[in-house]
């Protein structure tokens, strides 16, 4: 059948036209080997395959009537003439091939994508390469609380079965509470949902949110994973523009412009990922503001809300549209630099009754993946209720602000780098002159800086960010490290032209 273009529906339409009485079900009973077929449906079938009707039985024995003509030498399956007649040969049958799903056609994830393959080729090989390329704080150093640990250890026979499939009550109990700190109105102990990191949740959330045809507008550059759950869930990312002139703030004309009768849904990343921006209240009000002139759900990313920076204070978009109905992502992953842990949690809040019948659909997925990780779960009222160890990194002698300090002085230093001085999270996007470096291809860039100075950076691609030129760093790693890298980059960028 695949050889010569058949499919069954195909077959069934011939066998009407001959009068052979074969239906669907019967020809799935022939194709999966149940059932073996009479004579008349054996000759007609070998026939329209261009095959003896002794081969397409196989094995289930002989039939009593003369054998069929071979068939031609231009059939599919044809016998060679030249083999023994009464030797049965089985046709060479093309081996079948599996693909991945057309769905993935346009989804990406560069962070973790064909640079980082090179580089893990090259380790392999022995070379060592400096890892500025993901936000992922234990194999720098960071180490988890000793008291989150030790919570986690007294609690482990206690997390032997499921949990309730939104979380443990305690867990969400603590993270209601601590929404409740950050002003964000109308939340229950029932609106919080505990996943298996942020990113699980934002994967649920879009497949309950969005149909085909739908559109939701996301940041460029953003978070990759926002752009490929969209895809995956068979709606369309429409990007709006953070303007890298206005600090990486969202352009709010741009937003207009781009809000469609398709549009349901806006996200927000703040603060961002790649640029470290934090968006202050003036701004944030302003996308409340278009959210609420067009009826828009708001998807609020805010995992570095605890990681600060220079006196700032986060504020949770939420809290700002209590008539708006709003899902707020956040987690420990960062802050508690516990990211191996998997634990995450999104938020309901504001405008619930306009939301029920999705919110139904959210119960429903939730209920399929049955539950989160439970151990990681009993250590969330620990991490938000006790002493925020992670402050410390974030002021004047702090790890975290003095290596973004570092970072942040060497790349404005370099010439031909412009770069905007981030006031949270552990990431810097900096900018090269295309007129010095004509960089057309930010991947191409990316790996001939892994090549030649062993060096991974993420490409700005890599963030639905469609100027060339742009890469993301991150400045994890410890100072001596840092050092290293931003040594090799500039030596680097001394000699290199695309």
């Amino acid at each position: 059948m695949n050889k010569r273009g058949l499919r069954q529906a195909d077959l069934v339409r011939l066998a009407v036209a001959d009068g052979v009485k074969l239906g669907k079900s019967q020809l799935s009973q022939y194709l999966s080997g149940k059932t073996t077929p009479r004579k008349a449906t054996l000759l007609f079938l070998a026939g329209s395959l261009g095959v003896s009707a002794e081969w397409l039985l196989g094995d289930a024995g002989e039939i009593a009537t003369p054998a069929l003509a071979d068939p031609p030498a231009s059939s599919p399956a044809a016998y060679d003439p030249s083999s023994n007649p009464t030797e049965k040969k089985e046709p060479t049958m093309p081996r079948r091939q599996f693909k991945k799903s057309s769905k993935l056609d346009n989804v990406l994830y560069d962070i973790r994508g064909p640079v980082l393959d090179e580089a893990y080729r090259m380790e392999d090989q022995g070379i060592h390469v400096l890892k500025l390329n993901i936000g992922n704080p234990a194999p720098f150093g960071f180490r988890t609380p000793d008291e989150v640990v030790k919570d986690m250890q007294d609690q482990l026979t206690e997390c032997e079965g499921y949990s309730n499939s939104r979380g443990l009550f305690a867990a969400r109990k603590a993270i209601m509470q601590y929404d409740q700190l950050k002003g964000i109105p109308n939340v229950d102990v029932e609106d919080i949902y505990t996943g298996n990191g942020a990113s699980e949740l934002i994967q649920l959330a879009l497949n309950a949110f969005m149909d085909e045809g739908d559109e939701i507008l996301v940041p460029s550059p953003d978070y990759p994973l926002w752009t490929a759950c969209a895809t995956l869930a068979g709606g369309t990312a429409v990007h709006y523009i953070c303007d890298e002139k206005t600090n990486w703030y969202p352009d709010i004309e741009d937003i207009r412009s781009k809000v469609t009768p398709r549009t349901k849904g806006i996200v927000v990343i703040n603060p961002n990922n790649p640029t470290g921006a934090l968006y202050p209240r003036e701004v944030l009000q302003e996308i409340v503001d278009v959210a609420r002139e067009n009826q828009l759900v708001i998807f609020a990313d805010e995992i570095y809300d605890r990681l600060v920076m220079d006196g700032k204070q986060h504020v949770s978009i939420a809290s700002l549209a209590p008539d708006l109905f709003c899902i707020t992502f956040n987690g420990l992953s960062k802050s508690h630099m516990v990211a191996g842990y998997r634990i995450g949690w999104m938020s309901l809040s504001g405008n619930k009754r306009i939301a029920k019948d999705l919110i139904d659909g959210i119960n429903m997925l939730s209920n399929m993946r049955l539950c989160s990780n439970v151990p990681a779960q009993s250590i969330v009222q620990t991490c938000l209720g006790g002493i925020q160890r992670s402050q410390g990194l974030l002021v004047p002698g702090g790890r975290i602000y003095e290596q973004r300090e570092y970072v942040y002085g060497r790349l404005s230093a370099m010439d031909g780098v412009t770069v905007t001085k981030p006031e949270a999270a552990f990431y810097i996007f900096p900018r090269l002159d295309p007129d010095k470096f004509h960089i057309t291809d930010d991947d191409q860039f990316a790996l001939d800086l892994l090549k030649d100075e062993h060096v991974l950076v993420t490409a700005g691609k890599g963030f639905n960010w469609e100027k060339p030129g742009y890469f993301r760093i991150v400045y994890l790693p410890r100072r001596h490290t840092l050092h290293e890298a931003m040594d090799k980059l500039e030596d680097f960028l001394s000699y290199y032209r695309q």
